[in-house]
């Protein structure tokens, strides 16, 4: 059960595994883009192409969905960044249902730990395979597989990294489900848990007041997508725009924050210990861009800032 890239590589383990996948749940084919074409998931097309049986439920309570489900006759059901299960789904299986998260449990639960965990300036996360259980990303943990995250690692290299690690992982817990020597235990429970909500607009807008090595890692946590925002202050003119790329240095100095600094083709913006130097944006309406691209074609009044 699954829906994006990051789902595709356990489901590609499985198939060429010698375990037998009866069936693939994914999310119905919705709108998507500019031109609000209809488009399937990322497994849809996986498991089109290899000829597996394919439900899209709208919703997981349906007693036709439900039917269908138990009909494939799975004894072990495995889900890879799907939305939550009721009981009724995840108690099917003989030998339950388990998840596969991209983080170190209990740490980091929720929706975005991939993005979360470089915000906070974590150098490590990792993986983790859970039982499912009635509340989100609380069930008892099976295994788990660490891995650093690097400096420069931004949300899309750390994904890549967590769903290769993922797939092997997934790919142990059912070898050791199906032997009988698969043991779990307990997530621990405490009030100072860090968590991964939903990403949203006041996430990706950057607070310029903050530290630089804060600011950019608010920028490679929300790179590719949807990526950091704020406004260039040019003159009179409010222009939008994503910061996709940046490099961090400290210094000190005596403009203002948020202020920016054209030399050349490069772009730097005053922060509260030093610069932050812009190597990537995105201009409303337009592609990302290499910085040096985008000075070719934009003027800066003198006094243009950001805010």
């Amino acid at each position: 059960m699954g829906s994006p890239e990051f789902a595709v590589r356990t489901l590609e383990a499985l198939v060429q595994s010698s375990y037998l996948v009866v069936g693939v749940v994914t999310a119905p084919d919705r709108p998507a883009g500019r031109g609000r074409k209809v488009q399937e998931s990322a497994v849809s097309s996986y498991a089109v192409k290899q000829g597996l049986p394919l439900l899209k439920p709208s919703n997981l309570k349906d007693p036709g969905f439900l039917a269908e489900l138990r009909s494939l006759g799975a004894n072990l059901q495995i889900v890879v960044a799907f939305r939550m299960l009721p009981k009724v789904v995840w108690q099917i299986p003989e030998f339950g249902t388990f998840n596969l998260h991209a983080s170190l449990l209990p740490n980091y639960r929720g929706a975005a730990p991939i993005n979360w965990a470089i915000i906070n300036g974590e150098t490590r996360t990792g993986v983790t395979t859970f039982f499912i259980d009635e509340k989100i990303d609380t069930g008892a943990i099976i295994l788990q597989k660490e891995v650093g995250i690097h400096p420069e690692d931004t949300a899309g290299s750390l994904h890549d990294k967590l769903m290769r690690k993922g797939a092997d992982l997934v790919m142990e817990t059912v070898r050791e489900i199906a032997s009988g020597s698969a043991r779990s235990q307990k997530q621990s429970t405490g009030h100072d848990l860090k968590t991964a909500p939903k990403l949203d607009a006041e996430t990706c807008q950057i607070d310029w007041t903050k530290a630089g090595s804060e600011i950019h890692n608010q920028i490679r946590g929300l790179s590719p997508y949807p990526a950091a925002s704020t406004t260039l202050y040019n003159g009179s003119e409010a222009i939008p725009l994503k910061i996709t790329s940046a490099q961090v240095k400290l210094a000190a100095h005596q403009y203002a924050i948020g202020q920016n600094i054209i030399q050349g083709k490069e772009w730097k913006v005053a922060v509260r210990d030093g610069f932050l130097h812009l190597l990537e944006m995105q201009l409303s309406g337009r592609r990302k861009m290499p910085v040096r691209e985008i000075l070719n074609g934009l003027r800066l009044a003198d006094l243009a800032h950001m805010a």
